[in-house]
């Protein structure tokens, strides 16, 4: 896809008898007999993609350092994921640490009261009359994180993806600071921001390892094998000016 700019690819099955099909698949060829109803489900054509891995580091209760803040499932970062994210480990990861997590909050005792929270002073906020600004971003930041930021990688994609998360993020700042605010621009926010942290993140690995594979570095790199790398600042041959990056590996 990233070589020829094909919208989508197509997984061929049919080397597979339809009863292996219907075993190994259930839920999509009962889906595929609703749909395909003048085709073979075994020849019928499906979406696959893959998803984010990870990301917000947690203990084993699934609490992370912000107080209050707990994170389950695909969005932690815990470990069971692993440098490959396999078929089923979400899920696993879900179960248990909902598991741990339910007995670690319900052990809590409060004995302070909850804090009084000011009312949310708009400031000059004004309502929006350009809300197509929120959904253009939006559209936006999905398409190029799926075109350059994808499993397959390169320094030069991430490179372009990086400049232009970092205009959509001025143009979102912008906007949050001239109107009211909404679920959709909140979440705006932080899609960019989770979007800036993955490009980051993906330029600072100079190897490929499980399911992160870049072109530029196809190889293992021995030195890169740690339980957990916590990264501050920008790469250098991301930053303005070459400012580097500091790493620290625990």
């Amino acid at each position: 896809m990233k070589r020829s700019g094909a919208e989508h690819v197509l997984l061929d099955i049919t080397t597979r008898t339809p009863r292996s099909s219907r075993n190994t698949f259930p839920a999509s060829m009962r889906n595929a007999w609703v749909t395909a109803s003048t085709s073979r489900p075994s020849r019928s054509r499906g979406p696959a993609a893959h998803y984010l891995c990870g990301g917000i580091t947690t203990d084993l209760d699934g609490r992370t350092t912000i107080p209050g803040l707990w994170a389950i499932g695909e969005c932690a970062h815990t470990g069971l994921h692993g440098a490959n994210r396999l078929a089923s480990n979400s899920l696993l990861e879900g179960m248990v640490f909902a598991h741990t997590a339910a007995k670690a909050l319900a052990s809590i005792e409060r004995t302070q009261p909850w804090p009084d929270v000011p009312d949310w002073d708009v400031g000059e906020a004004v309502p929006s009359d350009e809300a197509v600004v929120i959904t253009q971003n939006w559209d936006e930041l999905r398409r190029l994180m799926w075109n350059y930021v994808g499993i397959v990688r390169s320094d030069k994609r991430l490179r372009r993806a990086a400049r232009r998360i970092a205009l959509l993020q001025e143009e979102i700042a912008e906007y949050y600071w001239q109107y009211f605010l909404t679920r959709d621009l909140l979440e705006l926010r932080n899609i960019a921001t989770v979007a800036q942290l993955v490009v980051e993140c993906a330029a600072a690995r100079r190897e490929s390892r499980g399911l992160h594979f870049t072109i530029d570095h196809a190889e293992t790199d021995p030195k890169m094998a740690r339980d957990m790398v916590v990264k501050r600042g920008v790469p250098a041959h991301l930053a303005p000016g070459g400012a580097a990056g500091v790493e620290r590996g625990r």
